[in-house]
């Protein structure tokens, strides 16, 4: 399997030069993404192969169900470098519709360590029981959680100290909640986006 990889690579390789003759020479010298990606570790949901976008233009920090932990030391460093050192100014928290750590969090059985992966997502589905008791069978509501988890990891991101000190500084570096959906390929938007908007409205509360 290990030369499937190297002999897939190799052609990819080919391609890229045929293709693009400086790709490489330009990627050897430094990336300069224009989105910082937080997705799902599921492998159906690879960041640049949904949006379309070549390698060097998104950086990615993936996880099971895309959780956005205030302890996550691994998310934070890769936020802080694409706010701070990159210079990205579009931030995308994605989830995914069909999300087994979603539905890990629903379930009542042992998942190891991931069980307290998942607690924020189990809060979450606490704090909104009776709007996912409207969204009918289990699996629309479990749908529905991974919105209400993308949303809420917007919410999270736009908290952290790192975009704290950017929007005082006057970066405009904004924040979008997306979807993705497994059986048609689509994103959606969450409208659920903020900026640096949001840190004058609470100063002037």
């Amino acid at each position: 399997m290990l030369n499937d990889l190297l002999s897939g690579n190799l052609a990819w390789s080919a391609r890229r030069h045929e293709e693009d003759p400086g790709f490489f020479a330009r990627m050897g010298v430094q990336q300069a993404p224009e989105y910082f990606w937080i997705g799902c570790s599921d492998s159906r949901v690879p960041a640049n192969v949904v949006t379309g976008l070549d390698p060097g233009e998104v950086f990615v920090h993936r996880n099971v169900a895309n959780v956005v932990h205030s302890t996550d030391m691994n998310l934070l460093s890769a936020l802080e470098f694409a706010v701070e050192v990159l210079g990205v100014r579009e931030i995308i928290v994605c989830g995914h519709y069909g999300c087994g750590g979603v539905r890990a969090a629903t379930e009542d059985l042992p998942h190891g360590i991931t069980d307290h992966w998942l607690e924020p997502v189990r809060r979450i589905a606490r704090a909104y029981a009776v709007d996912l008791a409207r969204a009918g069978d289990p699996g629309a509501r479990r749908d529905r959680l991974a919105e209400l988890n993308v949303i809420e990891g917007v919410r999270r991101v736009s908290e952290t100290p790192i975009l704290q000190r950017a929007w005082e500084a006057g970066a405009d570096v904004r924040v979008h909640g997306l979807i993705y959906g497994l059986k048609d390929g689509r994103l959606r938007d969450l409208d659920c986006s903020t900026g640096p908007g949001r840190l004058r409205a609470e100063t002037k509360d």
